[in-house]
C-alpha cells in the first residue's frame, strides 16, 4: 500500500462482467438508484388523502416548487410534466454528494496488485456520470423546445438564412448550445472532485481538526451543486421553448 495522499481522477476498475468493467462509482450509482426507487416507493405507499404534518410540509414544498416552474415556463401543463424529471436529477445530485462523506465511502475496498482500491466512489466526482447527467439534461432541453414550438420554428433559432447576421449568430447560438454538454458535466463534476480532494488534504496536513468543518462546507456545497445544475436545466428550457424572436 502507498503512504500518503494519493488522488485518482479515474474511476478505478473492480472487476468485469460478461466483458463490461464495473467501477467503484458505477456500484455507487446503483446503491443510490436503489435507494431513490425504495423511498419513492415507500413514500407513495404511506399517502393518504387526509396528510400528517411531515406529509403536507413535502406536498407544500412540491407545490411551491411546481408553481415556480410554471410561473418561470409561463406553462402549468409543461411545467407537471418536467417537475418529475427536474426532482429526480435534484435528489440524484444532492444524495449522490452527501453519500460522499457516508462512513465507508472511499474508506472500505480491496487491495488490487498492492494498491488499495476503494468499493464506493461517489457518483459525482466520475466525469463519466456527470456528462451522463449532462446528457440527460441536454436532451431533455432540446426535446421540449422541439415538442413545444415545432422543428421549422425551433431550428430557426439556429438556422436563420434571412440576413448574414442572423445566420452568424444562429451559429454562435448552436456551438454555444453544444458546449453546454461541456460546462454541465465539469461544473459539477470539478466543484465536487475539487471538495473531496480539499477535505483529503486537510485530513492529512491537520486531522481531528480541520476536517469536520470543511466536511461541514462541502456538505453544503453539496446541495447548492444539486440546485445549481437542476436550475441551470430549468433555465435552459425556458429558453428553448421561447419563440425565436423572444429568444
Amino acid at each position: 500500500m502507498n503512504s500518503g495522499i494519493e488522488v485518482v481522477l479515474k474511476a478505478e476498475h473492480l472487476w468485469s462482467v460478461f466483458g463490461m468493467p464495473i467501477t467503484n462509482s458505477m456500484v455507487m450509482a446503483w446503491i443510490l438508484s436503489a435507494i431513490l426507487i425504495v423511498v419513492s416507493y415507500v413514500i407513495g405507499r404511506r399517502l393518504s388523502l387526509k396528510p400528517g404534518k411531515l406529509q403536507a410540509g413535502v406536498e407544500w414544498l412540491f407545490e411551491s416548487a411546481t408553481n415556480y416552474v410554471a410561473e418561470l415556463l409561463e406553462n402549468e401543463i409543461l411545467a407537471r410534466r418536467l417537475m418529475p424529471l427536474l426532482a429526480t436529477i435534484f435528489f440524484f445530485i444532492l444524495i449522490a454528494n452527501e453519500l460522499e462523506f457516508f462512513p465507508g465511502v472511499g474508506s472500505i475496498g480491496l487491495i488490487q496488485n498492492n494498491i488499495f482500491v476503494p468499493i464506493l466512489r461517489t457518483p459525482t466526482t466520475d466525469l463519466n456520470t456527470t456528462l451522463a447527467l449532462a446528457i440527460v439534461s441536454f436532451v431533455m432541453i432540446e426535446v421540449t423546445g422541439v415538442l413545444s414550438l415545432g422543428v421549422l420554428k425551433y431550428g430557426k433559432k439556429y438556422i436563420n438564412l434571412s440576413s448574414p447576421v442572423l445566420f452568424a449568430a444562429g451559429m454562435i447560438e448552436l456551438v454555444s448550445n453544444i458546449g453546454r454538454l461541456i460546462s454541465f458535466s465539469f461544473r459539477l463534476f470539478g466543484n465536487v472532485f475539487a471538495g473531496e480532494v480539499l477535505v483529503l488534504v486537510a485530513g492529512y496536513f491537520i486531522p481531528y481538526i480541520l476536517p469536520a468543518p470543511l466536511m461541514g462546507f462541502e456538505m453544503f456545497i453539496g446541495v447548492i451543486q444539486a440546485l445549481v445544475f437542476a436550475l441551470l436545466t430549468l433555465f435552459f428550457i425556458k429558453l428553448a421553448v421561447m419563440e425565436p424572436h423572444e429568444a
